[in-house]
C-alpha cells in the first residue's frame, strides 16, 4: 500500500541487484505522460554535497579518509570500505536510510501536490530501507551473474574481481522474485523496452479498474 498523499497518486518501486538494468527501466518508464522518477542514487548525490547533514554524518562515522581534499566524498574509497567490511556496510546503510528515505518521502509528497499520476522510485535497497511499504507495485530487474559482472565492469570501470565482490554482498535473484509484483529478466539481447511497456500497461489497467 502506497504512502498516498492525495489519494490519487500511485507509486511504483523499481529495484534489483547491481548490473541488472534498473536505471534503464526507470528511464523507459519516464517516457510516459505524468510519470515522475525519483532516483535514489541521484538523491544520495544531492545529499552528498559539502555542507549537507548526510555528508557530515558520514565524516563523523568514517573519518576524513573517505573524503577528497576539496571536501567531496571519495566514492571509490567508501565503496571499497563497505564492500570489504560488513560492519561498515551496515553503518553506511543506516545513515543512508535515515537521510535518503526522508528525502524520497518528501519528493513523493511534492509529486502528489503537483498531481502527478505515478511516481517511480528507483531504489537498489528498496526492501532493506522499508520503502516497499509505500509502493503500490514493485518491479524487480534481474540478470544472470556473468552479465551483471560485465555490466558493472563497463559502467564503473572496475575489474572482474571488484564486480564480483560487490555482487557477493547483494541478494540473489530469488530474493527479488519472491517479493515483487513484476520481474524482468534483463538478459542479453532482451527487448527490455517492449517488456517495460507491457508491464506499464498492466499496471495502468489495474489502476483504472480500482
Amino acid at each position: 500500500m502506497s504512502y498516498l498523499y492525495n489519494g490519487k497518486m500511485k507509486v511504483i518501486g523499481v529495484t534489483g541487484p547491481s548490473g541488472s538494468g534498473k536505471s534503464t527501466v526507470s528511464e523507459i518508464l519516464s517516457k510516459n505522460e505524468n510519470v515522475e522518477i525519483i532516483d535514489a542514487d541521484e538523491v544520495v548525490r544531492q545529499l552528498s554535497k559539502p555542507g549537507n547533514d548526510y555528508l557530515k554524518a558520514i565524516k563523523n562515522t568514517f573519518g576524513q579518509e573517505v573524503f577528497l581534499d576539496d571536501g567531496n566524498l571519495n566514492r571509490k574509497v567508501l565503496a571499497d570500505k563497505i564492500y570489504n567490511d560488513e560492519n561498515s556496510k551496515k553503518r553506511l546503510n543506516d545513515l543512508t536510510f535515515k537521510y535518503v528515505v526522508d528525502e524520497i518521502l518528501l519528493r513523493l509528497k511534492e509529486n502528489s501536490d503537483k498531481n502527478i499520476n505515478i511516481s517511480v522510485i528507483d531504489v537498489p535497497l528498496l526492501f532493506e530501507a522499508g520503502l516497499d511499504k509505500y509502493c503500490d507495485f514493485i518491479i524487480s530487474v534481474i540478470a544472470d551473474e556473468e552479465l551483471k559482472i560485465k555490466r558493472i565492469c563497463k559502467r564503473d570501470n572496475v575489474d572482474i574481481q571488484t564486480a564480483k565482490s560487490r555482487l557477493n554482498i547483494q541478494h540473489e535473484n530469488n530474493f527479488y522474485i519472491e517479493k515483487s509484483d513484476f520481474v524482468i529478466n534483463n538478459s542479453e539481447n532482451f527487448d527490455l523496452e517492449n517488456e517495460v511497456k507491457n508491464i506499464f500497461e498492466k499496471i495502468t489497467l489495474k489502476i483504472n479498474l480500482k
